[in-house]
């Protein structure tokens, strides 16, 4: 046969894989991969590391009263229940 120019080859082969798949790559959204230097990622792993266990921590903690049956009450010292006995009244 005749040989097909590249441009048409390449348009006729995406339409072929448009009718056999549906499957598609995702946008890119972010910026391309960066380097950084070895103290900016050990930076950054510490930081991630630290954020971790504070989290872990939170959920091990409200696990632990979970299995307590504790319940964490509101308490207000200067709130409503103590200004209920000083209600101001008008003496006229």
């Amino acid at each position: 046969g005749s040989p097909v120019p590249p441009e048409e080859r390449r348009l006729r082969d995406k339409k072929h894989l448009d009718d056999i798949t549906a499957a598609r790559l995702p946008p890119l959204h972010h910026s391309p991969a960066q380097l950084l230097s070895i103290e900016e990622s050990i930076a950054i792993q510490i930081q991630q590391k630290e954020a971790y266990e504070e989290m872990q921590a939170k959920l091990a903690a409200q696990k632990l009263a979970e299995s307590m049956n504790i319940k964490m009450l509101r308490f207000e010292p200067e709130g409503e229940a103590s200004m209920q006995y000083r209600e101001v009244r008008d003496e006229d």
